[in-house]
């Protein structure tokens, strides 16, 4: 571990870094305090997926910002390679998006010294590409979500978004969220601490709440504006 540092891991703060980028110079996370952040790298411009990626991101950028979240991207590629590629992505049509223009930051990593803080080489991959690492930040700097995907599998940028409405929930209510959740879907309540609380909740009659057995209890969710 001398060459690649130690990853960082959910619950750790976000390694700090200043970087010059496609939107100018950042100091991050300072620069993000109080917003969530995606973090995201990739392998390489000018290959054909990570450009479906940076459409998609780009046309989901104003989605992103109506839950308070930033995207920040980051390869190895240098600033001219990226602002070359980014201009061609904005001639390209591809699905349902056209005259995508990328207005999030991508870093520069030219020395890989970020792509390695963040583990974001990985040797068996490459050693010179950063795989499609994503680290989700949360408004105190904090890594509350990491996703690896190989460098042929393009990400579920949906599925991305999910995780931080998942987190923005469960932040804000106390609660978890069950598998598939979605925004208005039930939300499971902290499992009771004690034989007491454990049988309240079973023998509650609260029209909002239902156990399916003392340790895995629901809290309907009333309110349809939560779909999104």
């Amino acid at each position: 571990m001398t060459e690649f540092e130690r990853m960082p891991l959910i619950g750790d703060e976000a390694p700090s870094f200043k970087a010059v980028t496609t939107q100018g110079e950042i100091t991050f996370p300072r620069d993000y305090k109080g917003k969530w952040v995606i973090f995201f790298s990739h392998p390489a411009d000018f290959t054909p997926v990570c450009t479906t990626e940076f459409m998609t991101f780009g046309a989901m950028m104003e989605e992103f910002k109506a839950i308070n979240t930033e995207l920040v991207g980051l390869s190895v590629d240098s600033l001219y390679a990226h602002i070359a590629w980014l201009r061609k992505i904005q001639e390209l049509e591809w699905q349902d998006k056209k005259k995508i223009e990328v207005k999030f930051p991508l870093i520069e990593d030219i020395k890989m010294e970020i792509s390695k803080k963040y583990g974001m080489i990985q040797p068996e991959q490459s050693t010179t590409q950063a795989v499609r690492a994503v680290f989700i930040i949360d408004p105190k700097g904090i890594i509350r979500t990491i996703l690896y995907y190989p460098i042929s599998t393009g990400r579920n940028i949906a599925e991305i978004k999910r995780i931080i409405l998942a987190l923005q929930k469960a932040d804000q209510d106390a609660c978890a969220t069950p598998a598939n959740w979605q925004p208005g879907d039930d939300v499971i309540v902290p499992t009771a601490g004690s034989c007491g609380v454990a049988k309240e909740r079973v023998n509650s009659k609260d029209p909002n709440q239902y156990c399916l057995d003392w340790f895995m209890c629901f809290r309907r969710e009333t309110n349809n504006e939560d779909k999104k």
